[in-house]
């Protein structure tokens, strides 16, 4: 919900949001997912939605392993950031993601 408010107020009108969570995916597909605590805002988000040029896919982990990384970042930080350009985290899995180089779960 963050990710679209922060597209909205931007100014980023066109905006395609991959995601490895099959629950969010269906979220978009039926609001009846999204538990009551948090219909409001998400009913704001696709108010915002309306008006852009939007849409949304599933991705295994896999097939996104920078978005995998950034997503645990996102978890160890308190509050809001942004960053200006990629962490050094994701660097090494980024230019790999832009050579085309697969990625496997090793267990």
């Amino acid at each position: 919900m963050v990710a679209i408010e922060v597209a909205y107020h931007k100014g980023w009108h066109s905006l395609w949001l991959k995601t490895d969570s099959m629950l969010v995916y269906l979220a978009f597909k039926s609001s009846i997912t999204v538990p009551w605590s948090l219909r409001n805002r998400w009913d704001n988000c696709l108010r915002l939605l309306s008006s852009m040029n939007f849409f949304v896919t599933h991705i295994y982990r896999e097939g996104n392993k920078c978005a995998d990384i950034l997503a645990n970042i996102g978890l160890s930080i308190a509050s809001y950031s942004w960053f200006s350009q990629a962490p050094p985290e994701i660097n090494l899995d980024l230019v790999k993601n832009k050579l085309g180089f697969p990625n496997f779960r090793v267990s």
